[in-house]
């Protein structure tokens, strides 16, 4: 009799969801213009004058001392009068009704804190979905990549590759593709540790020859481990030919009769032995290489199957293709045989783990079961071996996408609604500022699918966030609040500068990259030239006084710059909150979705976009 599906945690229904969808908007009506202006136009526009009343000192104040620096709350535990403003949806005590200017930065403070996805109670916690999933399963052991990624990179990998095998494990499928691969971290791990059939698709070809970079690296460590393993092989044979010949046979028989999947499960202390570390220099690997073929042909049997043993350990935690393919001619007729041997019982293995990387460019319309299924294309590309590859095919599966840049976060759950074979997604976006929006220059860009807005109410109200706005959803309150201070300075010079281009220049555009020049200047003059230079504007008619002129006039007025940004820092999550929101009510508008979710997967200070989108399909 087939097991009951284990409970998931409680879900937020879909009125209930709008309804946060919708308290989350009508406080951001009255707050974007905040965010819809731009730092470089803070000064030939007047931002300050325009939107806000209080004195610089005084915004700064309150946002350190009641605001969303300060440890988040529930909305349920605001003030009476904040929850009766935002209930009554009236906000004249925050914001002026003539003018439109932010006038009691207090109650700002304290509703940015509320409408942040923090205090709203919509996430599920982490450890509730993943204790959900894994039912009375115990977790795997882990195998760090610390080695292989920076600790940002690590960090997301770890927790989200967990997550998505415990979703596996729980739809009973092995099959996960990784949307927006990048350079194959998390696709490489998914393979590695949770032995899951993965395809990683990428748009950049050079991600996609990144991830085979990476995969033909961890190829030089299995050449450098086999090597290594013959030189120990060779050890342990001197040191104990004389001592218990006997029972090193009595040994090799055992080993040689164990089924495949005995030897895969064997004790990692065998594989730490083997491979003490990951980490091989390039002296390390030249010296682990000066074993011949030739002095493996000459091992006894005893050690071929020793080297079995601890060859197809390695196989466990490598990706299929990270094997050499050991059919050159160049080969000797014995070592080719052997090593045919155990890549075919490698191949023959049920738990044998795939990671395939492509390049196609994904929209909301893309089928991936073509891309998946075009075996012909697949092997031509990435040279894999067609007995590998026919394997594989379209079949359920769980979608997934780490930090998935712009349309891409939308599109991947978008293809989750319409593809029936794919049971689960979980997608952590970024890049907000990248999103194409429906009513944001329809004239310029008629494109039918739209990043945002996706769900049913937001599209009725013909909502409109803007692009400066989005890129303000990028800022990384919580890395502020830890004492990551905003790049004042450099912000300042580019508004300063912006001021020299209109009056002396007469330019308007403010959307011109000057890049990191800041960073590469000694001085303001000197970085008014290398911009200039930059711009192509002639900085002749420029001289060294006439530019510090401009920064003496201004220069005052930093502090006013300063906390513009941080009240642009306190709205960043109110503006990811309504985004994430507006892709969870799309899944719930959805007949199929059996249960969806916010998820907060990572420290935000380490990954600021630290969320997940999580659905699963009614089975």
């Amino acid at each position: 009799m087939a097991r009951p599906p284990r409970a998931l945690p409680p879900q937020l229904r879909p009125a209930a969801a709008a309804e946060t969808l919708r308290r989350v908007a009508l406080f951001l009506e009255r707050a974007l213009p905040l965010c819809r202006a731009h730092t470089v136009e803070f000064y030939t526009r007047g931002l300050w004058e325009r939107l806000v009343a209080p004195r610089p000192a005084a915004v700064l104040e309150a946002l350190r001392a009641a605001g969303p620096l300060t440890a988040p709350r529930p909305l349920a535990e605001a003030s009476g009068l904040a929850a009766a403003l935002w209930d009554d949806d009236k906000f004249s005590s925050v914001f002026c009704d003539d003018s439109e200017k932010l006038i009691n930065v207090h109650l700002f403070t304290l509703a940015a804190k509320c409408y942040s996805l923090s205090s709203l109670g919509v996430c599920t916690p982490l450890e509730e979905m993943l204790e959900a999933l894994r039912g009375h399963n115990q977790g795997k052991p882990g195998i760090k990549p610390d080695e292989f990624m920076n600790n940002k990179k690590s960090h997301e990998v770890q927790v989200m590759s967990e997550l998505v095998d415990n979703m596996a494990n729980y739809c009973g499928i092995k099959q996960v593709i990784d949307i927006g691969s990048g350079k194959g971290y998390l696709s490489s791990f998914l393979s590695m540790q949770y032995n899951l059939q993965v395809y990683g698709i990428d748009s950049s070809d050079s991600n996609t020859n990144g991830a085979h970079e990476r995969n033909r690296k961890l190829k030089k460590h299995w050449k450098a481990y086999q090597s290594q393993g013959r030189a120990n092989l060779r050890t342990q044979r001197l040191e104990k030919t004389n001592n218990r010949p006997v029972e090193s046979e009595i040994k090799c028989k055992a080993i040689k009769e164990k089924p495949l999947n005995s030897l895969q499960s064997q004790d990692q202390e065998t594989i730490q032995d083997l491979v003490p570390s990951c980490g091989f220099t390039e002296a390390a690997i030249s010296e682990a290489n000066k074993g011949t073929e030739a002095d493996l042909v000459a091992q006894p049997q005893s050690d071929e199957s020793r080297l079995s043993e601890e060859v197809l350990a390695i196989l466990n935690v490598l990706p299929a293709d990270a094997v050499e393919a050991f059919s050159s001619p160049q080969c000797g007729c014995e070592e080719h045989r052997k090593m045919a041997s155990l890549e075919a019982r490698a191949r023959e293995s049920e738990e044998s783990n795939l990671y395939l990387p492509l390049t196609s460019r994904i929209t909301a319309a893309t089928e991936i079961s073509d891309i998946v299924t075009d075996m012909e294309v697949v092997s031509l590309i990435f040279e894999v071996h067609s007995l590998i590859c026919s394997h594989f095919h379209m079949q359920d599966c769980v979608l997934v996408g780490l930090h998935t840049c712009g349309d891409l976060a939308a599109n991947t759950l978008r293809i989750f609604t319409a593809t029936p074979e794919i049971k689960a997604v979980c997608s952590v976006g970024c890049c907000y500022h990248l999103l194409s929006e429906q009513f944001e220059n329809q004239a310029e860009y008629p494109e039918e699918v739209w990043g945002f807005p996706m769900c049913r109410y937001l599209k009725d109200k013909g909502w409109c966030c803007g692009r400066n706005a989005r890129m303000s959803a990028c800022l990384a309150l919580e890395r502020v609040a830890v004492g990551q201070v905003l790049p004042t300075e450099s912000l300042f010079y580019r508004a300063v500068l912006q001021v020299i281009i209109e009056e002396i220049y007469g330019g308007t555009k403010s959307d011109r990259h000057v890049g990191k020049v800041y960073s590469k200047s000694s001085s303001f003059v000197d970085y008014v030239r290398k911009a200039l230079k930059k711009l192509e504007l002639d900085d002749s008619k420029l001289s060294d006084s006439s530019i510090m002129e401009y920064y003496e006039k201004y220069k005052h007025r930093m502090d006013e710059l300063e906390a513009f940004n941080m009240l642009k820092v306190a709205l960043a999550p109110c503006i990811e909150a309504l985004i994430l929101l507006d892709r969870l009510c799309y899944l719930k508008e959805q007949d199929t979705t059996a249960w969806s979710g916010l998820v907060k997967l990572f420290d935000p200070v380490k990954s600021p976009r630290c969320c997940a989108v999580i659905a699963l399909k009614k089975q």
